[in-house]
């Protein structure tokens, strides 16, 4: 495949329009950062389709490209080479196609802040570790584009630092990623010390001989899974992703749905060869799947915050996510992620649009009546909520219907809990957009009077994304319905290895069209209970110092899972750090630095003597000097 030999610019040139952005800084206006950034991505975009229509049309689909060699010690040998196959074709579309709008986007959204410059290098630099998160053929290469997705989070979740509150949520998201990672770097070594490699290729060869449910197998995928649980915000390491709200509206997008979330669904389905050999961690994984899925569900139904509804509603799908890939089903986890990108990249673009209008206000409850006053964001918004509450033909339909599917095989009292999820999904969507949009608006005359719809740059990428949210599900339509399911067949040559190694039940057609009248039978209970209670009865959420007691309360305040952490983890570490301070400052750092002084003043008390005054006594010691000097050169 020729276009094989310049897959490394898909990853060097947003490298390369960080680093300029980076160094001209506001020598350049904002409309040229947007345009750098903007331009480098969609180069990336071209290469990408290019890979893409190469693999899609030869035979062979899988290419390493040899790069360089980057690590040699020993018996240690990493060379920086790019893998190229389906998955990752797939994931540079994906990256590259729904980050390229979040960047145009970003230019109408950012264009009158005065650090414009920053963030579009920001941007770029997200974007290229993502790339070299999935395009390496290693953990090694893997883990430097995780890292780094971590590090670029940080800036962009804090990139208004001059508030303090955004700089603890991006230094929340910091630290509680650096806790997952500690298990995957640990995966990574024992890999390594297990196969003498971490190469894909060797390493997925070598554990084709270790039997299903060896030791080795469930501590290395357990590591690799505690990695994956905090970069894509699993239960209990979740609490970071919606405070990570704090950063502008695109960084919300980008996080959300084309980048840094996605990084622990990529890497299991990745590793799909080493977790098919490990039952119980697949166990382990639909099971925290499916309670992440509910849980964050039940938050999101009372949250009034706009971007915070969105949030907990990421932290659910990505739940739906993992409880497709410990249900074995790793093309239906693929399927999701991709069609998640479209709606929840338009969802935030969409909200964000709000917010702009609303001049920055993000309450719902200071909403409504939006409908006629934005005329293009409501059809966009309307259009990623029915996508992400699973009604066809939309995407979300096919992908949510499928791992709803694969959970059944496996556990039905699973799916029953990932079907309740499904429900309480299409009721806080639904919720979201009639209180937004519905009903008469509630906000101030001055928010009215800068009432405006957002300009073009901003909803283009918003009916781009509205389309792949209606047409998206359709590179998985089910057999059931007599159809060929592409994706299946395109990603079928990278988990060729694993399939069959997962004891799934097989679902009759009957069943699985059963399975969808229930699920779309849910999605539109959810509507309907959502339509009675805020249009219908045109109910609005009380106020916070008025707000309903009981599971209301507990759901509003996240089940005070944050202030949980606080008491238990933080105020604990703070007081032990306080006590280890107060301790090293007292006998070490203090006394140190009086010892020094004490020193200085005895030693200046003794030498004080030797300038006296006394001409007697300065004849002395030139007498003493000359003795000894005639005395040294005697010897």
């Amino acid at each position: 495949m020729q276009i094989a030999t310049y897959a490394w610019l898909i990853a060097l040139i947003p490298l390369m329009g960080a680093i300029l952005l980076g160094l001209l800084g506001k020598k350049v206006n904002g409309k040229s950062a947007a345009a750098i950034g903007s331009a480098s991505v969609l180069a990336s975009f071209v290469l990408a389709l290019l890979i893409f229509f190469s693999i899609n049309s030869s035979t062979q689909k899988s290419f390493d490209i040899h790069l360089f060699n980057w690590i040699h010690s020993g018996s240690l040998s990493v060379p920086f080479n790019f893998l190229l196959d389906p998955l990752s074709s797939i994931m540079l579309l994906v990256i590259t196609g729904v980050g390229f709008l979040i960047h145009v986007y970003s230019y109408g959204y950012m264009k009158d802040d005065e650090g414009i410059q920053r963030f579009f290098a920001y941007l770029n630099l997200f974007i290229f570790f993502m790339l070299l998160l999935v395009l390496g053929d290693n953990y090694a290469v893997m883990f430097t584009g995780w890292e780094g997705v971590g590090l670029c989070s940080y800036l962009l979740i804090g990139f208004w630092f001059k508030n303090t509150n955004y700089n603890n949520a991006a230094k929340k998201a910091f630290i509680m990623n650096r806790i997952g990672d500690l298990g995957f770097i640990l995966g990574v070594f024992l890999i390594y010390n297990t196969f003498g490699s971490i190469s894909y290729d060797k390493v997925f060869a070598a554990a084709a001989g270790f039997s299903s449910g060896s030791s080795i197998m469930v501590a290395i995928t357990l590591l690799l899974f505690v990695g994956a649980m905090g970069k894509s915000a699993q239960i209990p390491l979740y609490t970071w992703l919606p405070d990570a709200m704090a950063g502008p509206t695109p960084v919300s997008a980008l996080i959300h749905a084309a980048t840094m979330v996605t990084a622990g669904v990529y890497m299991i389905a990745r590793s799909n060869v080493l977790y098919v050999l490990a039952p119980f961690t697949l166990s382990v994984i639909t099971l925290i799947g499916v309670c992440t899925a509910l849980f964050a569900a039940t938050i999101a139904l009372t949250q009034n915050d706009i971007k915070k509804v969105l949030a907990y509603s990421t932290v659910s799908q990505l739940g739906f996510m993992f409880a497709a890939l410990g249900a074995g089903a790793f093309a239906s986890g693929v399927f999701h992620l991709v069609t998640h990108a479209f709606f929840k990249a338009l969802l935030f673009l969409a909200a964000g649009s709000v917010i702009h209008a609303m001049s920055g206000e993000q309450d719902i409850r200071r909403m409504g009546g939006l409908r006629k006053l934005l005329p293009i964001t409501y059809p966009v918004f309307l259009i990623g909520t029915i996508a992400i509450s699973g009604i066809p033909p939309f995407a979300g339909f096919f992908s949510k219907d499928e791992i709803l599917a694969h959970v059944y095989a496996c556990s039905p009292i699973l799916y029953v809990l990932l079907m309740v999820a499904s429900v309480l999904t299409s009721f806080y969507m639904f919720r979201l957009l009639f209180l937004t949009f519905f009903g008469n608006y509630r906000g101030t005359k001055e928010h009215m009077h800068h009432m405006h719809e957002s300009p073009s740059v901003m909803t283009i990428p918003l009916m781009v994304l509205a389309l792949l949210s209606v047409l998206g599900g359709f590179i998985g339509l089910p057999e059931a319905w007599g159809a060929n399911h592409w994706l299946n067949g395109f990603l079928a040559p990278v988990f060729e290895q694993s399939s069959g190694r997962v004891n799934a039940l097989e679902l009759s057609h009957t069943t699985e069209l059963t399975l969808m009248a229930f699920a779309l039978a849910g999605a539109f209970i959810g509507l309907a209970i959502a339509y009675s209670k805020y249009i219908a009865k045109n109910q609005v959420p009380a106020e916070d110092n008025n707000q309903p007691e009981g599971l209301y309360q507990l759901s509003y305040n996240k089940y005070y899972v944050d202030e949980l952490y606080d008491k238990v983890i933080v105020k604990p570490l703070h007081k032990i750090s306080e006590s280890a301070i107060a301790f090293l400052e007292k006998n070490v750092i203090s006394r140190s630095v009086d010892s020094f002084g004490r020193i200085t003043l005895n030693g200046s008390r003794l030498s004080r003597n030797l300038q006296t005054g006394y001409i007697g006594f300065y004849i002395f010691f030139m007498v003493m000097a000359i003795l000894l000097i005639l005395l040294f050169n005697r010897i």
